[in-house]
């Protein structure tokens, strides 16, 4: 639903995908007005592997945002496929994650900020931030705070001077629905020495299947070839999306916030898509970031902002010592596979539930497991 811009505004959300939604909702919550530009019609599509981790879920639940089951899948753990080996371990717990449709996702999103009262301004483009709010057009909507939550290209990073940070190596990601019954209720990661394939079941009829490389012309009907495995659990499934593809990869800026101005989701840096993390990490940024707009300080931000990333960031660069080194992956899901302790560990410190103190000795056990298997 379109409305007309107020002359001024608490928080103003350039950016109205996930990471701005979460942002808008957080700060009504908390009593400010908000209004959110975005230059798209809802709901946004994205390639995006469409499952929430439980430590997700429950952000995504502290605003306030309840996906019914009815709109996505439950999953109850990973499980990691290679070549040979096959590794599995449930989450903690009780817990489980969610796989839903990311226009489902969205439309929930929509619905939670709009019955809060945030001012939704659907193909709005932003063309500029001054000192004293947003330019939409040839007008300026005064804000307190501008928040940039329009993507890992953000423009809003490159006009707050935000954009400092080392370059990240990239990675190509495609993703695809297709018609096919669940033969599990793992979010599943595929391993070989030329790409990492990715399916989650999001209903009783489709799966989500992703793929990511380092390679710029692999695409994911190619991918498959790499990926019998999975290429065999889809054959003769008829496709029920078209292709989408997006860049992934780990990366950190110097600073997320400048005077009034501050970054979520992939505009204040990304995690590599192989975490299933990114969603997730927005909520989390959002609830950080609407409690400093209530101290009136931003300065807190940024190292909440760097605690949130961190077992994110440092799981991810683990998981990616693997890419492109077959005999190293193969030894790692042969200690994942004879020691699933270790697996289960390494899980449940990625989803928040053991300190990550733990890494240190999580990853000293899977290298004396690497040593003497």
């Amino acid at each position: 639903m379109n409305h007309s811009a107020a002359a001024a505004t608490d928080v103003f959300v350039v950016g109205g995908g996930p990471a701005g939604l979460a942002a808008a909702i957080a700060a009504r919550q908390r009593g400010f007005r908000v209004a959110v530009a975005d230059g798209g019609h809802p709901p946004i599509d994205k390639a995006c592997g469409e499952g929430l981790l439980p430590d997700g879920l429950a952000a995504l639940e502290r605003l306030g945002i309840y996906v019914p089951l009815a709109h996505g899948r439950p999953f109850r753990g990973i499980r990691f496929v290679g070549a040979a080996e096959v590794a599995d371990a449930p989450f903690p717990g009780d817990s489980f994650g969610l796989a839903v449709r990311r226009t489902s996702l969205h439309q929930r999103l929509i619905e939670g900020a709009a019955q809060l009262g945030a001012d939704l301004l659907w193909q709005t483009p932003v063309t500029g931030i001054t000192a004293e709010g947003v330019r939409l057009g040839d007008r300026v909507v005064r804000a307190r705070w501008i928040v940039g939550a329009d993507g890992a290209n953000s423009r809003v990073r490159r006009w707050a001077n935000l954009d400092s940070g080392p370059r990240p190596r990239l990675r190509y990601a495609f993703r695809q629905h297709f018609r096919v019954a669940p033969w599990t209720d793992r979010m599943e990661v595929y391993w070989s020495d030329k790409c990492q394939g990715y399916a989650t079941a999001i209903s009783e009829e489709q799966v989500c299947v992703a793929l990511a490389s380092h390679d710029p012309n692999l695409r994911l009907v190619e991918g498959l070839r790499f990926l019998p495995t999975l290429s065999a659990r889809l054959r003769g499934a008829e496709t029920a999306s078209t292709v989408r593809g997006a860049l992934t990869g780990n990366r950190r800026l110097h600073r997320v916030w400048r005077g009034n101005v501050a970054l979520i989701g992939d505009a204040s840096g990304t995690v590599d898509a192989i975490t299933g993390e990114g969603l997730g990490l927005a909520f989390s940024q959002a609830i950080v970031l609407a409690e400093c707009f209530q101290s009136g300080d931003l300065a807190p931000y940024q190292a909440a902002h760097r605690r949130l990333a961190l077992r994110p960031w440092w799981m991810a660069r683990l998981m990616l010592t693997l890419d492109g080194r077959p005999q190293l992956q193969h030894r790692a899901l042969q200690v994942f596979q004879k020691r699933p302790d270790i697996f289960r560990r390494l899980l449940e410190l990625h989803v928040g539930a053991r300190p990550p103190a733990r890494l240190v000795w999580d990853g000293l056990s899977l290298g004396w497991g690497l040593l003497t298997t």
